[in-house]
């Protein structure tokens, strides 16, 4: 089945499983993210962030798509304009690097890649816009509750290097480049191995009937 990434819009937010819509976690200081919950308006106040950080500073977030269905997505933005970030113990984020907050991929998913192709695709978007580097908190022990938290171990896996060490909390950081280094080996050693190959032709000789 054809995997496509888009990125997170006004229109498509409703694609992000309903638990992601509803939490907003990153997006309200601890005090603010209370009263939302009390009245029931977290969902407004996710759509109100998200419409924010578009009109600001712009693409968000990315969804990959499994034919028609959405199979996972992640969300990124500026640390500035994420209240969380400054509630752990190994704030700040580098003053050169975007704060990747959410990513997750549907459990019917797993296994496929898809993780890695979220981060890419973060990746090739932020290198578009000058952008040097992306960082996260990474949960070291994840359970259920901290589920908000992208687990420390996945961020690894995918390139990411600890910069502040925690036992809980540690922030990590990859360089956008570093991430799409793989693809661009391959493709020079494709260059390289059509550039070595000579296609030899041969004149058909004409024999007298």
């Amino acid at each position: 089945m054809s995997r496509r990434v888009v990125g997170v819009t006004l229109d498509n937010l409703g694609l992000l499983p309903k638990k992601c819509r509803r939490c907003v976690f990153w997006e309200l200081a601890p005090h603010l993210r209370e009263q939302a919950e009390e009245f029931g308006q977290t969902e407004l106040e996710k759509e109100a962030w998200v419409s924010s950080v578009l009109l600001e500073w712009g693409s968000c977030g990315r969804i990959v798509m499994s034919g028609d269905v959405p199979a996972g997505y992640v969300l990124y933005a500026p640390p500035t304009v994420v209240p969380r970030a400054s509630a752990f113990p190994t704030s700040p984020v580098s003053a050169d690097a975007v704060l990747l907050t959410a990513l997750k991929v549907l459990p019917e998913f797993g296994g496929g890649g898809l993780g890695r192709m979220l981060v890419q695709a973060v990746a090739k978007d932020l290198i578009r816009r000058g952008v040097k580097a992306v960082e996260a908190f990474g949960d070291a022990a994840p359970t259920p509750e901290s589920s908000c938290v992208i687990p420390a171990e996945f961020l690894q896996q995918v390139g990411f290097k600890t910069v502040h060490a925690h036992p809980r909390w540690p922030r990590l950081r990859l360089e956008l480049r570093t991430a799409l280094s793989w693809k661009e080996d391959v493709e020079a050693a494709l260059e390289r191995l059509l550039g070595s190959v000579t296609i030899h032709t041969v004149e058909p000789s004409l024999r007298p009937a």
